[in-house]
């Protein structure tokens, strides 16, 4: 072997093979972990927030459902509800809005929110009567098996990231196929009811539910973390007070699953990172750092 001295170049012909690393060099040139950056618990429970609300609204839809079905809620109350949610919803993405100085736009924004929100709802209450028969030739077991998968697909796809400063919340395909996911699991659904106010009352709840409220919950993320805190609570307590009176069974799945993925879930990935073993070396492709 050449008494040549070894540099890691390529510009340079040297009598080395190309693969040659000295072995002081390549023991000092390993890394453990390089890109790790430690996780703690209770800022994980706060980013888990988001997933607790949006599944604790799924158990909301799907307790309100079993209640039209059942005739033991009033469709007609059910739409002033929504109403009255769409209304503080409003008000409350308005006062998130106050702080941005263009208010010209947040007045145009504002007029094309109430024509669209005015047009869905005459839309809705024209379709009613058609997306009750929709799956008139269906049984009911295919049914509740498609809404279960488009809803799971609707957990899986959603956006749980804060929304931009600035207030802009952004648009990704994946929340867009789930937005879509949960409107057709609630059409379907909507379809099992034999009363067309029924019909309305429902796919009217779930337009506020999975497509309207997760913007301003994406809004909301970037607020106080009390905030965050107490609406993940209030979802949660309301979405087991409703399901507790139709089965107890069904109310304890609920209340496990919120906790597991709120408490739970964030203690496991804790206490799996000391298991996180990642080494890298020279034979790595480099990584480009770009300032």
């Amino acid at each position: 072997m050449s008494a040549e001295e070894w540099e890691k170049v390529l510009w340079k012909t040297q009598s080395y093979p190309d693969n040659h690393i000295p072995a002081r060099y390549f023991l000092a040139s390993l890394r453990k972990n390089p890109n790790f950056r430690p996780y703690t618990y209770w800022p994980l429970v706060l980013a888990s927030c988001a997933i607790t609300q949006h599944l604790a609204t799924i158990y909301i839809f799907l307790a309100v459902f079993v209640r039209l079905k059942e005739c033991s809620l009033d469709p007609r109350i059910l739409v002033w509800i929504t109403v009255a949610c769409f209304i503080g919803g409003y008000l409350a993405w308005e006062l998130l809005n106050c702080s941005r100085s263009d208010t010209a736009r947040r007045n145009a924004n504002g007029t094309k929110t109430l024509k669209s929100s005015i047009l869905v709802f005459l839309a809705l209450m024209a379709l009613s009567p058609v997306l009750k028969t929709l799956t008139a030739a269906t049984s009911s077991d295919s049914i509740w098996a498609l809404s279960a998968f488009l809803f799971m697909l609707n957990a899986l796809l959603a956006d749980y990231s804060p929304a931009k400063l600035g207030g802009q919340v952004r648009e990704r395909l994946t929340s867009v196929l789930s937005m879509n996911a949960a409107i057709s699991s609630s059409v379907v659904l909507g379809s099992r009811l034999s009363d067309g106010l029924a019909v309305f009352a429902l796919i009217l709840f779930s337009v506020q539910a999975f497509a309207l409220f997760p913007m301003l919950r994406q809004r909301l993320q970037a607020t106080l973390t009390i905030f965050q805190a107490l609406l993940t609570l209030l979802l949660s307590l309301l979405s087991i007070c409703l399901t507790a009176s139709l089965s107890a069974t069904v109310s304890c799945i609920y209340a496990a699953t919120l906790v597991a993925v709120t408490f739970v879930a964030p203690g496991i990935l804790v206490w799996a990172q000391k298991y996180k073993n990642e080494i890298r070396g020279p034979w790595d492709v480099a990584v480009p750092k770009v300032n």
